[in-house]
């Protein structure tokens, strides 16, 4: 109450003053002269007087109040605002006028729609509720992008920017201590989520009318070539929006098993399904050159090959475990090697030293290229039939995936000195046999797919050698059969070729450059 009382005892106190400075300045207004009043009363006559008496008791305001009148004021006004105080809190709260019963009904939503049914966990949930179907809607986005994203956690958003706030000022007083080069390289690729965008197909300009069977990026240049059984080759410019289509060709009565860019980019070497012929498409001059028949080697059909990294070589590989090894500049016949058993896939090394060759029995051999000699061999673990090889850019690491699914990831030092090598990780992602794999230039990432189940595509982190959870799309058919995959020359792009003759092509965003 004492609190109550004391803004308005200071308020009255502030009018008695008032008061009093107006009282004090009309009396200096009224000290005029005895002869200047005369003369007035003279002029306007005695009615001035008592008109002037009114008019200085109106400027003066009302008589302050006593000190027992101004109590009482006080007390007045307090009782008052008790009594609201006491209204405001004991009124009757209002209801409402009018209630549907529909609203209280919570409203259900059928899960047998064909958009929605993918998403029952069991037949019991013919219908959910409207939280539930949200709730569900959740987890299925969490399972797809392999967790909550970080633009959609809005607590370690609000956390990560309170940090960043606090730091700002000590990272711009550590920047303006320091001199020297500012630009750095890109930081090692984190596990767990692979940041990509999904682009248009690579061949959008012209599809392929049947299986595609070879994409692969140019060695330099921005641009992607795709072939199949559709008899074609076809080059495209990557931009990641539209991708147009450079040029194409047709080879007839040829329907196209594989073809390869030579190393420096100017030739296209194709090779057919039932063939011994093999094409070489000059870019350049833009002629394309049949080559019917390498002297020397006798082979029904020409099929599988490799071209090595420094492009004088190109090894075909024949029946009966029979490796021949060509000229890339004449495609004559230097010399022919033989492995026990039947050659499955074979892969150069980085500097084209060394040949690593899987056979079909389970066994890979380690060739020297100057003296085409066995340098060693080894036996993959677990493998019951080889089908396909790969050798990283970096040379550390030989990928072979078998037919049971499984692919053996092994070091390079290991794989030369020891007849049993233990895998550093065997990748049983697959349950199909594995048929394509391929390192990106980095070493960063391991792709592994098999042509006999859709979807059957993983990408394998290096070297924490755990697969993305993000890729393929969960739940979503997009890919199909994959037949052949590739990364461009920085990793900015990855693409598959798949059964339905498209190109698939995906922007990883982590790499800045094509």
């Amino acid at each position: 109450m004492a609190k109550q009382l004391q803004p308005l005892a200071e308020a009255a106190t502030q009018e008695a003053e008032e008061a009093a400075r107006r009282g004090r300045h009309l009396r200096a207004l009224c000290g005029a002269s005895g002869a200047e009043r005369a003369l007035e009363e003279l002029v306007f006559g005695d009615s001035l007087v008592a008109e002037e008496g009114e008019l200085l008791q109106r400027l003066a305001g009302p008589p302050p109040l006593r000190a027992t009148e101004r109590g009482s004021l006080l007390r007045d006004s307090s009782d008052s605002e008790v009594e609201n105080e006491a209204k405001d809190n004991f009124l009757p709260s209002k209801k409402p006028a009018w209630v549907d019963d529909e609203d209280e009904a919570e409203e259900k939503i059928d899960m047998t729609h064909r958009y929605k049914k993918d998403m029952m966990k069991s037949d019991a949930e013919k219908t959910l509720s409207k939280k539930q179907f949200k709730k569900r809607l959740q987890e299925e986005f969490q399972r797809a992008m392999g967790g909550v994203p970080a633009w959609a956690d809005r607590e370690n958003r609000k956390k990560s920017r309170r940090t960043a706030s606090d730091n700002d000022s000590d990272e711009d007083d550590d920047l303006l201590c320091r001199t020297g080069n500012f630009i750095s390289n890109s930081e090692s690729l984190p596990r767990g989520i692979l940041q990509m965008k999904s682009c248009l197909p690579a061949n959008q300009e012209r599809l392929a009318g049947g299986k595609l069977s070879t994409v692969q990026f140019h060695p330099s240049a921005q641009v992607i070539l795709t072939a199949g059984r559709d008899r074609s080759v076809s080059l495209f410019q990557v931009d990641g929006i539209k991708n147009p289509k450079i040029q194409s060709i047709y080879l007839e009565s040829f329907p196209i098993y594989k073809a390869c860019f030579s190393a420096d980019g100017e030739q296209v070497i194709a090779t057919g399904t039932h063939h011994k012929m093999f094409y070489v498409y000059d870019m350049m001059g833009g002629s394309i050159i049949p080559v019917h028949q390498v002297r020397g080697m006798e082979e029904k059909f020409v099929k599988n090959f490799e071209v090595s990294p420094d492009g004088s070589f190109m090894l075909l590989t024949g029946t009966s475990g029979y490796l021949h090894l060509l000229s890339m500049k004449t495609k004559e016949l230097i010399s022919t090697m033989k492995v026990n058993g039947r050659s499955t896939a074979s892969a150069f090394t980085p500097d084209s030293s060394k040949i690593y060759t899987y056979s079909k029995e389970g066994e890979v051999f380690i060739w020297d290229v100057k003296s085409r000699k066995c340098l060693h061999r080894f036996e993959d673990e677990g493998s019951l039939e080889g089908k396909c090889i790969a050798v990283s850019r970096n040379n550390q690491y030989v990928a072979c995936g078998s037919v049971s699914g499984v692919v053996n990831l092994y070091t390079t030092d290991v794989c030369l000195k020891e007849n049993n090598p233990k895998p550093v990780k065997a990748i049983m992602n697959l349950v199909t046999p594995a048929t394509s794999v391929t390192f990106n230039p980095t070493t960063e990432i391991l792709a592994v797919a098999s042509n006999e189940a859709d979807e059957a595509v993983k990408l394998v982190h290096i070297p924490s050698y755990t697969v993305f959870s993000n890729f393929p799309v969960f739940r979503r058919k997009q890919i199909y059969l994959t037949q052949s995959m590739d990364f461009s020359p920085r990793s900015g792009f990855f693409s598959i070729a798949n059964n339905k003759g498209k190109a698939l092509l995906y922007r990883l965003k982590h790499y800045s450059d094509f």
